[in-house]
């Protein structure tokens, strides 16, 4: 299995050659040369199945040689052996035909967990066996840094940085990241929102004499690895309602199109999706673009549901790649045309192939917590904001085919607004109920690549 640039100009590589880049040289995201198909008989096996195996049987094809059957199957059981309920990815019914997929049992409560602790353990097999050492850095608007932070920390090969909006995550998210006391974890508070920490990352990787000199990597969902992981979880949803009997269809809460990515891949592989539907909040980049054609940068307002503060998706990219037909230059010109002016304008042909996959929708602040009071007084079920999004934009595509939202993460790292909607404080797990009584330590940094490169130069004594 070999993996090309959306944007055309950098070398293929295979399976862990892209997981340990990261970033293209050419500045685009790594994409499966051709997407392996499974067939009828292939998904009507997976029912009844493991998580574990499930996951072993989606992602193999995609690995290629990488890690032998055994190994990999191995490395599978040691990433979710630590997630709190035996299904992994259970589903809960909110009403007719509508069902809840909740992703937030893993070490971090969020849905970054399914592909960081994977992650996690296929960059030690990696590393492990060539001996390189890696410095991981990764920007977050709230989860990916703590599950990336939860799934490395300790590890002799590798520091981890996380670069994380200054004020805009939540307590609990903050915490995450800046109370691990291990020395190979560096959390770092950007002044700037997180599409001022999403920059940074990308230009660090585009300085390649200091991406060479720390042995740069990156886990942020341009990395390949994190959007395969993140497929599994589409197939166990629906061939647990049906599939490929009948079609599911799913509202993914998105803010850098990484998650509904992956259920695009799921669709290419053959499970019987019929709708995939892109649900936003006030940051609605991605709403505007399927309505208007035109993908326009605003300035991001903070929101109750902050992991979708965002105004540059990257992993939308992978997306014009297709709609493109492949185009690695058309995609390239629109990206510096992004980095340029802000903005550039879809080709109708592009625009039509974009709406034939994707569907959307756009909830403003009253509505998500109008929707995070009403589940909870009709169904008993607390919803996360970022939830509470996906489930309102699913009423509105609802009909026979079974409609299955994400549930990004566990409502106790959001407690504030979940309280001021419905009135209840959800708590933590209890392995994490110490998390305010522990110290924290964190760096601010202004918005200054070379004062960051410095840091980590220094660090990581390179």
């Amino acid at each position: 299995m070999q993996y090309i640039s959306t944007r055309g100009a950098a070398p293929e590589l295979d399976f862990e050659q892209a997981m340990l880049t990261g970033l293209a040289r050419d500045g685009g995201l790594y994409v499966p040369a051709s997407v392996p198909q499974m067939d009828h008989a292939e998904i009507a096996a997976l029912a009844g199945k493991s998580y574990e195996e499930i996951a072993f049987q989606v992602m193999r094809p995609f690995v290629g040689d990488a890690f032998d059957a055994t190994q990999f199957r191995r490395l599978i059981e040691r990433a979710y052996a630590g997630f709190g309920h035996p299904a992994r990815a259970p589903l809960r019914q909110l009403g007719p035909n509508h069902f809840l997929l909740e992703l937030f049992h893993g070490p971090t409560l969020a849905f970054k967990d399914f592909a960081m602790q994977l992650i996690g353990q296929l960059f030690q097999a990696a590393l492990s066996r060539s001996g390189q050492r890696v410095t991981i850095v990764g920007a977050t608007s709230g989860d990916t840094g703590s599950a990336a932070i939860e799934a490395f920390k300790g590890l002799a090969n590798v520091d981890v940085f996380i670069l994380f909006p200054h004020g805009r995550v939540s307590e609990v998210q903050r915490r995450q990241m800046t109370t691990p006391d291990e020395p190979n974890v560096h959390a770092i508070a950007v002044d700037g929102d997180f599409d001022t920490c999403q920059a940074l990352l990308k230009d660090m990787f585009n300085d390649f004499a200091f991406r060479e000199r720390v042995g740069l990597a990156g886990v942020n969902s341009i990395n390949w690895a994190r959007v395969l992981a993140q497929v599994v979880y589409y197939f166990s949803a629906a061939v647990s309602l049906g599939a490929p009997h009948r079609a599911v269809s799913f509202t993914v809460p998105t803010g850098n199109f990484g998650d509904i990515f992956a259920g695009y891949i799921a669709r290419q592989m053959g499970l019987p999706i019929e709708r995939l539907v892109i649900a936003t909040n006030q940051n609605d980049i991605l709403h505007r673009c399927l309505e208007t054609g035109e993908y326009r940068t605003e300035s991001v307002q903070p929101s109750i549901s902050p992991s979708m503060d965002i105004q540059v998706s990257s992993n939308f990219e992978r997306a014009l790649f297709d709609a493109y037909g492949r185009d690695g230059r058309a995609v390239a010109l629109l990206m510096e045309e992004l980095k340029q002016d802000g903005r550039f304008t879809v080709s109708q042909g592009a625009l039509e192939t974009l709406r034939a996959t994707f569907a959307s929708g756009r909830v403003d602040e009253d509505a998500t917590r109008a929707a995070i009071a009403r589940y909870q007084r009709e169904t008993g079920e607390i919803l996360c904001p970022h939830s509470a999004v996906g489930a309102a934009v699913a009423e509105t595509f609802q009909g026979a085919t079974p409609m299955v939202t994400l549930a990004t993460a566990h409502p106790a790292k959001f407690p504030d607004a979940v309280e001021a909607a419905t009135g209840i404080r959800p708590s933590l797990p209890p392995r994490m109920s110490d998390l305010f009584e522990r110290a924290e330590r964190v760096t601010r940094m202004a918005n200054d690549r070379q004062a960051l490169q410095a840091l980590i130069l220094e660090r990581t004594g390179a």
